[in-house]
């Protein structure tokens, strides 16, 4: 583990396990057959086996590996989606999370109550909201579409909203998974760019991609996942060469 000893931390992650239960019965004729065979209906699977990690203000870090090793099971507990089974997840100042697309947005609601609904889960005020809604709808590039009803969205519609309200809050840490890749290659540009300009104000991002062209332009370290482990935990040229060996 990198040494964090001098930094302001914005994430603790001491000792953090999570477990999920997997069902392997899916019809009442696959619990028959289980049952008369004695085959177990569910076990056990281990998505992270004890991650210890500190994030400190400030830093860009990219979190990597290969599908099922744990990276978006991570930022959803740091996120307070979900709870560790074990250890504890430790977060300073306010975080906002893009971690599922459209999460946190109403199907029946339109575009401009979902962006009120979704900034006040991020914590904020509604005179906040206002003062910044214009702003918010621009960047999304969606005005025309704004009072429609979000579940006739496309999840690149999604995605530029939610994006948009995320990175308008007053946020000291933003979490970001992967679903960038649902939009297009300007609107992806233009989230670069805004990510570039929260690096130097000094926010602190977290980021699980496998754009590894962007990780490198946007993160000087990097963690390594594997089978629920850190496997890698250091400058991201060296995280990002273990991913492509």
């Amino acid at each position: 583990m990198s040494d964090q000893t001098t930094i302001t931390p914005s994430i603790i992650i001491d000792g953090v396990r999570k477990r999920f239960t997997l069902n392997h019965a899916y019809s009442l004729k696959d619990t028959v057959v289980s049952w008369i065979k004695r085959r177990k209906l569910t076990s056990e699977f281990e998505a992270l086996k004890g991650i210890d990690l500190v994030i400190g203000e400030g830093q860009s870090v990219a979190v990597l590996g290969l599908n099922g090793s744990g990276k978006s099971t991570l930022l959803k507990l740091i996120s307070g989606v979900m709870e560790p089974d074990d250890g504890e997840v430790l977060t300073r100042g306010r975080v906002a999370g893009l971690i599922e697309v459209g999460a946190g947005f109403h199907p029946e609601l339109s575009g401009r109550e979902n962006v009120f609904l979704n900034a006040a889960i991020l914590g904020m005020k509604k005179h906040e909201i206002e003062a910044r809604y214009d702003e918010i709808v621009a960047f999304s590039e969606i005005e025309e579409f704004i009072d429609q009803e979000v579940k006739h969205y496309s999840s690149g519609m999604f995605m530029r909203l939610a994006f948009s309200v995320a990175i308008h809050v007053e946020l000291d840490v933003l979490l970001v998974d992967e679903i960038l890749s649902v939009g297009d290659a300007p609107f992806r540009e233009k989230c670069r760019l805004k990510f570039e300009e929260l690096i130097a104000h000094r926010k602190t991002l977290l980021i699980v991609s496998h754009d590894l062209d962007m990780v490198r332009e946007l993160c000087n370290r990097g963690v390594v996942l594997s089978r629920g482990e850190v496997v890698y935990d250091g400058p991201i040229e060296g995280a990002v060469s273990l991913v492509e060996s």
